[in-house]
């Protein structure tokens, strides 16, 4: 979050692990970035190891499982435009800033 702020001051922050988010939302996240659902996994989730570790799934089933368990998504994301991206290390916001 310092990083961002320090590059700009117009940004929105939008609480997805609180209010949710929708798998058209997750698809046209995914669709800026160019990456599939899969990549976004955070396999170090309790959920994850429990639940979909040994499961091969498609990508509807990896959107779905995302959207009804937010805390799979990698974060932060940042979205610019039409342009997004995971901001893991925080430098990789300079890519779309």
């Amino acid at each position: 979050m310092a990083y961002l702020q320090e590059k700009t001051q117009d940004f929105e922050i939008v609480y997805y692990l609180k209010d949710g988010i929708s798998v058209e939302t997750l698809e046209a996240l995914f669709q800026m970035m160019g990456v599939s659902a899969r990549e976004m996994i955070r396999t170090q989730e309790a959920y994850y190891k429990a639940e979909l570790k040994t499961k091969t799934l498609t990508e509807e089933e990896y959107l779905a499982a995302i959207s009804n368990h937010p805390k799979l998504l990698k974060r932060p994301l940042v979205v610019v435009g039409d342009r997004a991206v995971w901001a893991d290390p925080p430098e990789k916001l300079d890519a779309i800033l």
